[in-house]
C-alpha cells in the first residue's frame, strides 16, 4: 500500500485530537484532578525478542518485563488508589497499535513504555527518554527505525498503519506536522525520569529526546518511551541483567513517576512555588478574552495552560476545540497556548476541573512579562 500522508494525518488527528477531547477527568470534592491510571507497557514480547545480547543469553523483551513489573509494584504499594494496568504482563506479543489502544480505553491519564538500547557499536552507554516527536538527528532516526518494525511482524501492518514504512524517511515527515496536545507534560515526565537515573545504577544521561514512535502515536495522553541502558555496552549489560540492579532501575521511574504525580495533581506547580486550593464543586465559566489569539506579553498573572505546538494556530484550528479566549506565548520552538487570566493561583485552579474536560492535560502556570515562571 502507498503511503497516504492525507489519510495519516487525519488519523493523528482524530487519534490525538478529537479522542482526547471525549476523556472525563471530574473532580473529587474541593481537590485537583487525580492521577488515576497509568499504563506500564513492557517493550517487545513474544516471538519478538527486541536485541539479544552478544551471548544470546539475554533479550530485551525479558529485562523490559522484569523492569515493568518491579515498577508497577512500587506503585501499587506507595499508591493502592492508582489502578496500574500492563500491556502484558507475560512473555506475549503485543501489536504496536494494541498497546496505545489499552491506554485509550481505560482512559489512563499516563503512558510509560520499557525498553533496552543496543547497537553494533560496544561503545554507547547510557539512559534515555522519548517522547512523540520529529527526530532530527540520523542517531535519532535509526533507533526509531529500530522500534517501529517490530510492525513488520504483524499481520497486514500495511494497512493498520496507512501503508507507514518504518525504513522510509517520506513516512516520518507526517510527525512534523503532529500537534501534540500533551507533549508538554510528557517532556515533563521524561525530564524527572532522566534527572533521577543520573543516580545510576547507569550514570550517563544521553537525555530527553523526540522522534516518530509509533508506540506512542495513538496515546491520547502523556506519553514517554524509557531506554533504561544498552545490552551492547559491557558496562550497561552487567547492570541490566543483574536483579537488585533492576530493583534499582524501577525505582528511580517510580522516584520520577511520583514527582510528576505530584506536579499533576498540584494543577501544574513547578520547582517551590505553593499550589493553591480549590474551593466550591463548581467553577466559575472563564470570561472571553478581549486579544483572542495574540501573543501575551503584558503584566504578571496565572492561567491555564491548554496546548504546546510548534506552530501558531489558526482560529479555527480543531486542536482548540472552538475556545476563542486564547492567549499564547513563545518559548523556543514551542507556542504554549492559555486561557484565563487570574490573580492567584487558587483562583485559576477553581477553574482548572472545567477546562480539563475538554482539555484532559491542561495545568496552571505562572506568567510574567510575557514568559512563564518556573
Amino acid at each position: 500500500m502507498p503511503f497516504n500522508p492525507v489519510k495519516l494525518f487525519k488519523t493523528i488527528l482524530i487519534c490525538a485530537g478529537m479522542l482526547a477531547g471525549t476523556l472525563s477527568y471530574g473532580q473529587s470534592g474541593s481537590t485537583f484532578t487525580k492521577l488515576k491510571t497509568v499504563v506500564i507497557d513492557p517493550g517487545h514480547g513474544g516471538y519478538d525478542a527486541g536485541c539479544i545480547s552478544k551471548n544470546g543469553k539475554y533479550k530485551e523483551k525479558n529485562i523490559a518485563l522484569s523492569v515493568s513489573l518491579k515498577l508497577g509494584a512500587l506503585i501499587k504499594e506507595k499508591y493502592p488508589e492508582v489502578k496500574v494496568l500492563y500491556t502484558r504482563s507475560t512473555d506475549k506479543f503485543v501489536e504496536l497499535g494494541e498497546r496505545a489502544a489499552i491506554a485509550n480505553r481505560n482512559k489512563a491519564d499516563l503512558f510509560i513504555s520499557i525498553h533496552v538500547n543496543s547497537t553494533k557499536s560496544t561503545q554507547a552507554s547510557g539512559t534515555e527518554t522519548w517522547v512523540m516527536g520529529t527526530h532530527k538527528s540520523e542517531s535519532n532516526f535509526e533507533l526509531c527505525k529500530a522500534e517501529n518494525s517490530v510492525i513488520k511482524l504483524e499481520n497486514d501492518y500495511e494497512s493498520k498503519y496507512e501503508g507507514f514504512d518504518p525504513n522510509s524517511p517520506e513516512s516520518y515527515i507526517i510527525f512534523s506536522l503532529l500537534q501534540n496536545t500533551h507533549l508538554e507534560q510528557s517532556l515533563q515526565l521524561a525530564g524527572h525520569i532522566q534527572k533521577h537515573f543520573g543516580k545510576g545504577p547507569i550514570y550517563t544521561n544521553r537525555g530527553v529526546k523526540q522522534g516518530g514512535l509509533l508506540v506512542l502515536w495513538k496515546t491520547t495522553m502523556p506519553s514517554v518511551l524509557v531506554e533504561i541502558g544498552f545490552l551492547s555496552n559491557p558496562k550497561d549489560y552487567n547492570i541490566l541483567i543483574n536483579k537488585e540492579k533492576q530493583n534499582q532501575i524501577a525505582g528511580r521511574i517510580f522516584n520520577a513517576f511520583q514527582s510528576y504525580k505530584e506536579d499533576y495533581e498540584s494543577g501544574g506547580k513547578t520547582g517551590t512555588e505553593s499550589a493553591g486550593t480549590a474551593v466550591g464543586n463548581t467553577p466559575p465559566a472563564i470570561a472571553p478574552r478581549t486579544d483572542a489569539g495574540r501573543e501575551d506579553n503584558s503584566g504578571a498573572f496565572f492561567s491555564i495552560q491548554i496546548l504546546s505546538v510548534n506552530k501558531i494556530l489558526a482560529n479555527n484550528a480543531p486542536d482548540l476545540k472552538g475556545r476563542k479566549d486564547y492567549t499564547y506565548i513563545k518559548v523556543g520552538n514551542l507556542y504554549k497556548y492559555c486561557v484565563g487570566k487570574y490573580n492567584s493561583r487558587q483562583e485559576a485552579a477553581k477553574n482548572l476541573p472545567d477546562v480539563r474536560k475538554t482539555f484532559p492535560g491542561a495545568f496552571v502556570i505562572q506568567i510574567k512579562d510575557g514568559k512563564i515562571v518556573k
